[in-house]
């Protein structure tokens, strides 16, 4: 199992951008899916973005042409980057880490968008 460790989240305004990070013990070379999720308030968790260990990614629609999904293997880190921010992508935001069938998430970082 590995360890994930979020950052970047914060309060922006809206139509404004952020970064987050997620920071993954060990090589993530190997790791068949990366993904984040998030989570607002009275509501289930959600996929957003996902990056496989091929290349390929894939987006939730509301997020499509917004967020970005990259990873830098060197850094053994997953970004996620926001742009065109909404009040709606209020939340708290999960790096998920599937690698040989067993997955793993960060604690989590919360993103605030204010109007």
């Amino acid at each position: 199992q590995v360890q994930l460790v979020e950052s970047g989240g914060g309060l922006v305004q809206a139509g404004g951008s952020l970064r987050l990070s997620c920071a993954v013990s060990g090589s993530i070379l190997s790791i068949n899916v990366m993904a984040w999720h998030r989570q607002a308030p009275g509501k289930q968790r959600e996929f957003v973005a996902l990056s496989t260990s091929r290349g390929a990614t894939d987006y939730a629609d509301f997020v499509k042409g917004r967020f970005t999904i990259s990873r830098d293997n060197a850094k053994n880190t997953v970004y996620l980057q926001m742009s065109s921010l909404k009040t709606e992508d209020t939340a708290v935001y999960y790096c998920y880490a599937l690698n040989s069938g067993i997955g793993s998430w960060g604690q989590g970082t919360q993103v605030t968008v204010s109007s």
